[in-house]
């Protein structure tokens, strides 16, 4: 049983990162990310600064916007215009969740497509499902596929069963493996006898949000378990969707909460971030 240090692998893989970088900035090309944070929520709050403090240890450049929570829609739109026209700033990143009175897709629809470097936009979606290699992809998706690549296993061919159909995650984790030549069923809260579907997967991905909702008792011998969910308990305690402790005797590779997925995921929008810097610089030598 192998416990996957995702701080380990995120780190591994921003070294590489940050060599690139360093190529880009000789030809004269410094991969440049905006980020727009709206309101003061705290955990909001926190993944913004992590991202902005990520930037500067890479190298690359970064812009972070303060908005009030009041801000009227129009404006947010015509801030994300500001940077969508900016040459200097190749991803742009609106943080989520956003005030009630901003429409969240009006938003991620008006970055422009080869700047949404956290793959939401309904271009960038489509191009993942038709398997477009310009395609961004969402960062957690794309640090979860990391991950079960890193454990060495064989994907094309095993049984994925991804327990959580949201569009940021769900969704497209199970249409990257599929595209990987893995079968892929999707479980969620209509699902009937839930563990007679985890218990035929070989990798197994939980990411609904419930602590401990996957049992040891739901996980076949040998399964690699990747675990996307992050709850806290009333102890103050960050726990994730898989009972950690019970099924980690029976994976063959599980990641834990905190410390597995949730680093890949700055480390993948840092990695969409350089490829957008290198698409741009392409498409500008072409025109």
């Amino acid at each position: 049983m192998t416990v996957l240090d995702g701080k380990q692998i995120a780190k591994e893989i921003r070294e590489q990162l940050a060599r690139e970088i360093q190529e880009l900035k000789l030809e004269g090309n410094v991969p440049g990310l905006a980020v727009i944070l709206v309101g003061d929520h705290p955990a909001s709050r926190s993944y913004v600064l992590a991202k902005e403090r990520t930037c500067k240890e890479l190298g690359m450049h970064s812009v972070l916007t303060e908005l009030p929570e009041s801000i009227s829609e129009n404006d947010l739109l015509d801030c994300i215009q500001s940077f969508n026209n900016d040459e200097q700033i190749d991803g742009i990143l609106v943080q989520l969740p956003l005030p009630s009175h901003i429409s969240e897709s009006k938003v991620i629809e008006t970055i422009l497509p080869e700047k949404d470097v956290d793959g939401f936009h309904p271009i960038n979606i489509g191009r993942m499902h038709a398997g477009d290699e310009h395609a961004f992809i969402p960062c957690t998706p794309l640090g979860i596929l990391e991950m079960v690549k890193q454990t060495g296993e064989e994907i094309s061919g095993k049984h994925v069963v991804v327990v959580g159909r949201s569009n940021l995650v769900g969704k497209p984790a199970g249409q990257l493996f599929l595209q990987e030549n893995a079968t892929v069923t999707f479980c969620h809260s209509r699902t009937k006898n839930l563990a007679e579907q985890t218990l035929q997967a070989d990798i197994l991905i939980a990411a609904v949000g419930k602590p401990n909702i996957i049992t040891e008792a739901m996980v076949s011998p040998g399964a690699v378990v990747i675990d996307v969910g992050v709850n806290r308990l009333e102890n103050g305690k960050l726990c994730g969707d898989v009972d950690f402790e019970a099924v980690k005797p029976k994976a063959k590779h599980i990641t834990p909460v905190p410390g597995g997925v949730g680093p890949m995921t700055i480390t993948m929008l840092m990695n969409n971030t350089v490829l957008a810097s290198k698409w741009r610089k392409k498409t500008k030598e072409v025109h």
